[in-house]
């Protein structure tokens, strides 16, 4: 794992992705110095975006995973507050420095419209390292129980999507209102992927009985 600290959101995202862009004009930059240059902010609302297909109300089978993986890395970098895990190969790659300040304004833009919403509120459930320690790991937390396999439940994406980027957003911005919004979202995620996959192991155990428990609901519709 790469020794590059993270910082501090201490200024607004639109401010700071600003700030990156003109920092990589008109030279090339690699992915190390790049996410180096972005910081923690740039990383949550990243991982922010990746999250946002996940608010239709199914599950996406496949893409869980694939876009699961690099939201469970951040929320990792975030309990370390250091960048995350990438291939050495990977980091040191240079990117073309026209196409990465384009999307950094791009992003900023997007950032200046929707950042009134948010405003540093309750400070301490978003500064210090033990604060940290906690929202990285629910921000891991939610990004396991989007993993879960379970295809094709309704909503099995929806409130692990819904948690991650309400606590991404709150660590960005500083928010503890959408920070504690995260938590109760967190919250009701573990208790709904958790009773699902409980039902899952009871129906693994006692396929007779749940197949009964099937073929009554279907008469039952079938009655109706």
């Amino acid at each position: 794992m790469t020794t590059v600290r993270l910082r501090n959101p201490e200024t607004r995202l639109s401010v700071a992705l600003q700030a990156t862009a003109a920092a990589v004009q008109g030279r090339a930059v690699t992915l190390r110095e790049l996410l180096a240059l972005v910081g923690e902010q740039g990383l949550l609302i990243f991982c922010a975006l990746l999250a946002t297909p996940f608010l239709l109300p199914f599950s996406l089978p496949f893409m869980s995973t694939a876009l699961g993986v690099p939201m469970l890395l951040i929320g990792v970098a975030v309990t370390l507050n250091r960048v995350p895990w990438l291939p050495e190969r990977l980091l040191d790659r240079t990117l073309p420095a026209a196409a990465v300040q384009k999307t950094l304004q791009r992003v900023a833009r997007w950032a200046l419209r929707i950042e009134h919403l948010f405003r540093p509120r309750l400070p301490g459930l978003s500064e210090g390292p033990a604060i940290n320690v906690l929202n990285g790991g629910l921000l891991a937390l939610a990004a396991l129980l989007l993993m879960a396999p379970l295809p094709f439940v309704p909503f099995g994406n929806t409130l692990p999507g819904v948690a991650i980027i309400l606590l991404c957003l709150g660590m960005a911005e500083r928010d503890g209102v959408l920070i504690l919004l995260g938590y109760g979202s967190t919250l009701l995620a573990t208790a709904y992927i958790g009773a699902l996959m409980a039902l899952v192991a009871y129906a693994g155990l006692h396929v007779n009985d749940a197949l009964e428990l099937l073929r009554g609901l279907l008469q039952r519709v079938q009655g109706g």
